[in-house]
């Protein structure tokens, strides 16, 4: 399991693929074959933006998420995390 450190830069993990839906979107991992839904369209913007962002929390602000809202994404995040739907990065983006 890893553990989530929102000051770190994250990726989703490259077996992974979001394919976009009205409600969010289907998350197909190639790798374990687990198929899951993101139903937060804010949510999807967040993973979209972990890779171009050089920590969480910044890719939170890149999606537009209102600081009083942090928490409940962070928390998603942490969960994506658990469940292996992004995965630390190792190189930084500078800020």
């Amino acid at each position: 399991m890893t553990s989530f450190d929102p000051h770190a830069a994250w990726r989703r993990t490259p077996s992974v693929v979001l394919r976009p839906e009205p409600f969010g979107a289907l998350v197909y991992d190639f790798g374990s074959r687990r198929l899951s839904f993101l139903k937060d369209l804010a949510l999807v913007r967040v993973v979209e933006a972990l890779n171009r962002s050089a920590s969480a929390l910044a890719a939170l602000q890149v999606a537009g998420i209102a600081e009083a809202d942090h928490p409940r994404y962070l928390a998603a995040l942490r969960t994506l995390a658990s469940a292996g739907t992004i995965t630390p990065r190792q190189e930084a983006i500078a800020s």
